[in-house]
């Protein structure tokens, strides 16, 4: 059965193949490949978007930089496009923005920034959008991996 998955920072910084940044490229990549085998629904939160394009601004170095610059420029415009294995979520309206914003205060306080904040959020919404699908975040970061709803049972006619 194919899942919702949302594809977190370290996930994308590693298929860009950000330098400094790509540690499990070979793991990530074979996730990938199993991923788009299984039919799954990949989405790239904007947060992942914004994070991964300012891990790669402070590359060192300048050549590196620009290449791993135009390879996310690319893989964020075939998103946009419809010919990438993964799509841009929704961008947030203001009310959802709104909400995020009043979870703020206790999530800095449990050392949880706003971009994973914003994709805890996200998840949220898609489970309730979609309760008879699997939705998980794919993360290398243990603070998201454990964001993964199983479907609810369908009810008997």
């Amino acid at each position: 059965m194919s899942a919702l998955v949302l594809v977190d920072t370290s996930i994308l910084l590693n298929v860009v193949n950000v330098p400094g940044r790509n540690q499990q490229r070979t793991e990530v990549l074979k996730a990938l490949e199993l991923r788009i085998r299984h039919n799954d629904h990949l989405f790239i939160p904007l947060a992942a978007i914004i994070e991964t394009g300012n891990h790669i601004a402070h590359v060192d170095d300048g050549g590196l930089r620009r290449q791993a610059a135009q390879r996310f420029t690319q893989a964020i415009e075939d998103a946009l496009k419809d010919i990438a294995p993964w799509k841009p979520l929704n961008f947030p309206n203001h009310a959802d923005l709104l909400a995020w914003l009043g979870s703020f205060p206790d999530s800095a306080m449990r050392k949880v920034g706003m971009g994973d904040l914003s994709i805890q959020k996200e998840w949220e919404q898609l489970c309730q959008k979609f309760p008879l699908s699997r939705v998980t975040i794919w993360s290398a970061d243990s603070d998201l991996q454990g964001f993964d709803r199983m479907p609810q049972q369908r009810p008997p006619h």
